[in-house]
């Protein structure tokens, strides 16, 4: 795990590089994010995180963000560029890369909800996370893990024949933000983050 995190400092670092300099009330109205007396707040999933004039990334609970945490965000702040949501879906596939990882993808995302959750456990994680019903599947919400960045959760019953199954979809400017790696971790925490709701 230490070797891991270290792998993403050259990440970490490369976004901070790129963001020195720029104002934080641009960073901000760039990415959806508010200027704060302390810095850039930015909600994700669900929670306030505080990125700092020096570009630091704290948690809500004033902790330093983790490593993933702290990558994701400052490379979704690096390529912000206020572009607002394209209203179109993608699936995982149409990303860019994106069907050499889909069958991973989709089994620590879409396949695993269907492992933990029925249809009633994720409408009640849905609505505890904020979700927005839309007219897609059996059921069907759309999530903003990061400002700009819609996501949604799509759920088939199935039958007699097909058993259920879920999958996430990508609003088409998603890529603007963030590269497919740091989509598919962004489709994991929000999984993640709606089986602890439900189970909750």
């Amino acid at each position: 795990m230490k070797e891991w995190r270290e792998s993403l400092r050259p990440k970490i670092e490369a976004a901070r590089a790129a963001l020195r300099g720029v104002p934080l009330a641009e960073i901000a109205h760039l990415s959806g994010g508010r200027l704060g007396k302390n810095g850039l707040e930015l909600e994700f999933l669900g929670s306030k995180y505080l990125i700092t004039p020096e570009l630091a990334v704290f948690r809500p609970d004033g902790e330093p963000a983790h490593a993933e945490e702290e990558a994701m965000l400052l490379d979704y702040l690096r390529n912000a560029d206020g572009a607002e949501p394209a209203g179109r879906w993608l699936g995982f596939r149409e990303l860019p890369h994106g069907h050499f990882y889909f069958r991973a993808f989709q089994g620590y995302t879409g396949d695993e909800l269907v492992r933990r959750l029925d249809s009633a456990g994720l409408r009640k994680a849905a609505e505890r996370a904020g979700g927005k019903p839309v007219p897609l599947g059996d059921l069907g919400y759309e999530f903003r893990p990061l400002p700009l960045i819609p996501i949604a959760v799509v759920w088939w019953e199935g039958d007699e024949e097909f058993p259920p199954k879920a999958s996430l979809l990508f609003d088409a400017n998603a890529v603007r933000y963030l590269p497919t790696e740091g989509l598919a971790i962004l489709g994991r925490l929000l999984c993640r983050r709606l089986i602890k709701l439900a189970e909750g």
